[in-house]
């Protein structure tokens, strides 16, 4: 029996930021950067209080580091997370910033297909920013380095069990495309909420078996 066998498997908790105006009325919000509705703000208070803390789901001394995008409404939500209690370390980079829309920034989806009627960002990418291959190929990366943490811990004992994302909604619906080995369009039929939370982690005590354990995780029921 191997070390690893008595461990708990390493997860990744996978974050959207909390609602915005922009989240709220469909616009693509990319490099723009808004921030919380009061909502929003309410709404990760309440999952704080629900799921952070000393043996609950995000328990600070679990998580070995967190990964947040630049934009302040994910570094609002991870702070309001973390308010009543030390925050785990962190590291803000733009690893895991939006999707790039480039010429579609701000606008709805009835005003992009008004442009191009047949757009689909999952096939077609964003003209002026990101395509479909650079999204993949930024969101694979994020994924190498998070499983560069999972399997340190879980084969070589070092770091503690769990890493945290904090980003954006396409970002994410991208993440767990690509976390399960899907295309990256498999995204188009996941839903990420505002203030969502999705726990991936591993089938059958393997990291050669990668999981998806929850999507919006107490998220708010509108």
């Amino acid at each position: 029996m191997s070390a690893s066998d008595n461990r708990p498997m390493p997860r990744l908790f996978l974050i959207r930021h909390g609602e915005t105006e922009w989240s709220l009325n469909g616009r693509h919000t990319g490099r723009t950067d808004i921030p919380l509705t009061a909502r929003g703000i309410e709404q990760i208070k309440e999952k704080a209080q629900m799921l952070v803390g000393e043996g609950k789901v995000l328990d600070v001394k679990n998580l070995c580091t967190v990964l947040v995008s630049p934009r302040q409404r994910a570094h609002k939500t991870f702070h309001l997370l973390f308010e009543h209690v030390t925050p785990p370390p962190h590291m803000v980079t733009e690893t895991v910033r939006e999707w790039d829309y480039g010429d579609y920034e701000g606008l709805k989806p009835a005003e992009i297909k008004q442009r191009k009627p047949d757009f689909n960002i999952w096939t077609d990418g964003c003209p002026g920013g990101e395509s479909v291959e650079q999204m993949c190929a930024r969101v694979d990366d994020v994924i190498k380095t998070v499983r560069t943490y999972h399997t340190e811990y879980f084969h070589e004992g070092m770091n503690t069990r769990d890493v945290m994302i904090v980003a954006h909604g396409h970002f994410s619906r991208c993440l767990i495309a690509r976390w399960l080995g899907m295309p990256l369009a498999f995204g188009t039929k996941l839903n990420v909420e505002p203030g969502g939370i999705a726990v991936l982690s591993y089938n059958h005590h393997r990291l050669e078996e990668p999981s998806i354990n929850a999507l919006n995780l107490y998220a708010t029921v509108i």
